[in-house]
């Protein structure tokens, strides 16, 4: 049933957010060095003491969801059966992208390999071997760990959301372990965490963002490199949030998404033609290869026998940092990803953006490598060094049309900024609202405004480190949470797959009842096409007698079961187990196309079609008489009966 009803405040959620994100803020804004100390010193115990907690769930993470992508538990969808997706695969996968990593690809694409490549882990330093090394563990950082790591969150958030109808909210993961106890303050908590971490992850990449986007119009224009500028980059960017986010999903985010995905491809398809072409392929080809091969030994590598600070410095602060983000791109991919199986979420989630992500690192991070290793241009790696923000700027001044290239990466570099403002107000504001999102205009506003005027505050005070400090160290309470939701999910799949046997080993219960039938009065059935009012007319005299006979007699037997309209033409038994699973059996009018070999006016018609707790079943019960439906209703029911035996 669509709600057309403004969805209402979760004052639980929002004030208490809005607290500690102004409390946190201002400790870091009048005693910034004192939150840089104090966020500093707790990650460097988290380094120190819980590397290997970091290392052992996200290997968990990344094998628990290639395990769902290959089982059979792929097959489930992410929402009813009949659900379908709201967006094609393009615009699923622009959006998905935009607000997982694209800011990302444009500030260390170029700058990791070059910094890898100086400063290997265990190569020597600007040498073959170091070249080697440095684009593989690009990858390692950007590659199927960190989409794995959203992948999971997303796929918790949008199975119990779409499937079993909880709040899409980061509460819901954990509802197969604590039960209706998500609704108080275990659940509050989890939201306000999730947040706080949003705002502060957004407030703090908008600040550092502002400094890339400085540096290009410096190469572009000569803008000096000032605080005041990048304050008044950050006001833009938020402004065209705003403006975006009060235009809706499906226009906003959605056009800004497919825009910059355009840009990012034929940005890559124009380095490769200007580039070393043959070459960058073969690199790709190589590079992916030595990355599978190596994928077990890195995932698990701690150097615990050759110590090293390497180690916290990248891998632990990705790992933390794609953990922290997790709970925003997560909820986001969710929000976009209701209709599909979980194979289909996983292999777009998982290995489209990999597969993209490992593209651009080897034609950005390889090209400008091969500049200083191969051509001599030590400059470049020692500009890298000195300002990472510029250093794709730099780059681009190597080839033709540096002017045009450039121009393109600031516009990119806007937008991905733009849709994660926007995508970060959309997710906070469901998470301050029980997971809707159609709530008031002023709150939409209110959550990417923040965003702008947190990163503006700490820059002006010198605190914006601090904070991002503080939300990495965030992590760990959360990849405890996430560790718990994981455990959940896979009991509730489970749970979902025994009730898809019952299903099938009890028989097709349509098929069966319409044995039942005359077999001309059969054919007549599949032959004709009703209107709206024949199907309402068929529920009214047909189908609720029967459901009520068959409630009446389940009272008799000691049952609890009432008849209900959930929406208009639509008529629904539910039968109450109390802590066990309900029994729901409903009937709804539905509206279909007519085939074009029918001669009508007419283009469409309708169907009483019945939907389950799982969703649709995919088959009319018009001229049925009232036994067959009954018929129907309890073979649906003995079903359902088996499935709660098989959960014993």
């Amino acid at each position: 049933m669509m709600q057309t009803s403004v969805a209402k405040l979760n004052p639980a959620v929002f004030y208490p957010s809005a607290a500690v994100i102004f409390i946190l803020s201002a400790f870091a804004v009048f005693l910034p060095d004192t939150a840089k100390n104090l966020f500093t010193n707790i990650q460097g115990s988290i380094v120190e003491n819980a590397s290997w907690f970091y290392v052992l769930s996200v290997a968990i993470i990344l094998l628990s969801v290639i395990f769902l992508g290959v089982s059979r538990y792929g097959d489930i969808k992410l929402g009813p059966d009949h659900s379908v997706p709201k967006y094609n695969r393009v615009t699923w996968f622009s959006m998905l992208f935009s607000a997982g990593m694209g800011i990302g690809l444009m500030f260390f694409g170029v700058a990791e390999p070059v910094m890898h490549f100086l400063s290997p882990p265990t190569a020597s330093p600007a040498s073959l071997e170091a070249v080697r090394e440095a684009m593989l563990m690009t990858f390692f950082h950007w590659g199927l760990h960190a989409w794995a790591i959203y992948a999971v969150v997303a796929l918790m958030l949008a199975f119990f959301a779409y499937r079993h109808n909880l709040p899409l909210t980061l509460r819901s993961a954990l509802y197969p372990l604590f039960g209706d106890k998500i609704y108080g303050p275990l659940g509050h908590a989890v939201d306000i965490f999730a947040v706080i971490g949003t705002v502060f992850g957004v407030a703090t990449s908008l600040g550092f963002g502002a400094a890339q986007v400085n540096s290009g119009l410096n190469y572009l224009y000569d803008l000096p490199v000032s605080l005041n500028i990048q304050i008044g980059i950050i006001s833009v960017i938020t402004l065209m949030a705003v403006v975006s986010v009060a235009s809706g999903l499906d226009k906003g985010i959605k056009i800004l998404s497919e825009l910059n995905m355009l840009l990012a491809v034929g940005l890559v398809i124009l380095m490769l033609a200007l580039g070393s072409t043959v070459f960058l392929l073969e690199a790709f080809l190589q590079n992916t290869g030595a990355y599978l091969s190596d994928l077990v030994r890195n995932t698990f590598n701690l150097f615990a026998y050759e110590k090293t600070d390497w180690i916290g410095g990248w891998t632990i602060f990705y790992w933390g940092w794609w953990l922290a983000w997790a709970p925003f791109v997560g909820l986001f991919i969710a929000k976009i990803s209701r209709g599909r199986t979980i194979r289909e979420f996983i292999v777009g989630v998982l290995l489209v953006p990999t597969t993209f992500t490992f593209l651009w690192m080897t034609v950005f991070g390889n090209s400008a490598i091969d500049m200083i290793f191969n051509q001599g241009m030590t400059e470049l790696g020692q500009a890298v060094q000195q300002d990472t923000a510029s250093a794709l700027f730099q780059f681009l001044q190597q080839f033709p049309m540096a002017n045009l290239l450039s121009g393109i990466a600031i516009l990119m570099v806007v937008i991905f900024f733009v849709t994660s403002a926007d995508s970060g107000s959309l997710v906070v504001d469901m998470l301050c609202s029980n997971g809707k999102n159609n709530t008031p205009l002023w709150q939409r506003i209110f959550w990417a405004s923040l965003a702008g005027v947190v990163a503006i505050t700490l820059m002006l005070a010198g605190g914006l480190e601090a904070l991002q400090t503080m939300t990495i160290a965030s992590a760990l309470p959360f990849t405890i949470v996430l560790m718990l939701g994981l455990t959940g999910l896979f009991k509730a799949l489970r749970i979902d797959v025994y009730k898809r046997d019952s299903l099938t080993a009890a028989g097709a219960a349509h098929g069966l009842s319409a044995t039942n039938q005359d077999w001309r009065q059969h054919l007549s059935n599949i032959i004709e096409f009703p209107e709206r009012k024949q199907v309402a007319s068929f529920l009214q005299e047909t189908v609720r007698p029967a459901l009520t006979d068959v409630a009446s007699e389940m009272e008799k037997k000691g049952l609890s079961a009432e008849i209900s309209e959930p929406q208009e033409q639509a008529i629904l038994l539910t039968v109450m187990h109390g802590d066990e699973i309900d029994f729901t059996y409903g009937v709804y009018c539905q509206q279909h196309s007519q085939p074009d070999f029918v001669d009508t006016e007419n283009s469409n018609y309708y169907r009483a079609e019945v939907y389950l707790r799982e969703g649709g079943q995919n088959y009319d019960l018009m001229g049925w008489t009232k036994l067959e439906v009954i018929n129907d209703i309890l073979e649906q029911y003995q079903k359902h009966l088996h499935f709660l035996q098989l959960l014993k």
